[in-house]
């Protein structure tokens, strides 16, 4: 991973963008700071140089460090939460389909990049950060957790398993979440086809009838 941010190595950007448009750069570039340099690092100087825009620019988006961390953390949350909808609604209307779905888009490459687990990981690890990620993210956070209670709840009838599907449900959401962190702090990261493999032994404890360490069953 790159340990600097230097900015003669960041394109020079066009003078003139709409005011949304340089947001998101300025967000974005936000994400690619905290993967380098953590988040108590990060600063307003940082991501000016890493989006190649002035630092008085971010001033006048964002005001302040923890006005730019906060819609960072909003942006990361919005962009989670639509994601794994999304996958919700592609998918087939079996249970298993649906949470299939799910587990798969925790790893869809469009999230589950190093700059994005890196910012996640800071937000999860920074104590000052608790009670702004509650704020900002508790509300996805328990909708999430409601949509796999109720496909493992589904599931368990269906399968006639034994299990507790709060349970179930609870346990692959640790699953998940844990691969990712484990994804960022290993010597040695696995690749995405791993951390699947993974996360499918944990739904495949619970119901064996319908996964296996390939994913569904049948």
């Amino acid at each position: 991973m790159e340990q600097s941010l230097a900015k003669s190595e960041v394109p020079p950007q066009p003078r003139k963008a709409s005011r949304e448009a340089r947001r998101l750069q300025l967000i974005e570039a936000t994400i690619e700071t905290i993967a380098v340099r953590g988040y108590a690092r990060t600063t307003l100087t940082e991501v000016a140089n890493q989006a190649g825009l002035s630092h008085g620019l971010v001033n006048f988006h964002f005001e302040t460090k923890e006005k730019l961390l906060t819609e960072t953390l909003n942006y990361l949350a919005e962009e989670y939460s639509q994601n794994w909808k999304s996958a919700l609604e592609a998918a087939g209307k079996a249970p298993a389909e649906q949470l299939d779905a799910m587990i798969r888009a925790d790893f869809n490459p469009a999230i589950c990049t190093t700059a994005r687990l890196s910012a996640w990981c800071a937000f999860w690890g920074e104590a000052q950060c608790r009670p702004m990620y509650q704020e900002h993210c508790g509300a996805n956070d328990d909708a999430y957790f409601a949509q796999l209670v109720t496909l493992c709840t589904a599931i368990q009838v269906e399968g006639s398993y034994g299990c507790d599907p709060k349970l179930a449900a609870r346990v692959l959401r640790v699953t998940l979440e844990g691969v990712w962190l484990e994804m960022m702090t290993m010597n040695t990261p696995y690749s995405l086809a791993e951390a699947l493999s993974t996360a499918y032994a944990c739904a495949a404890a619970f119901f064996p009838r319908h996964f296996g360490p390939d994913g569904l069953v049948g």
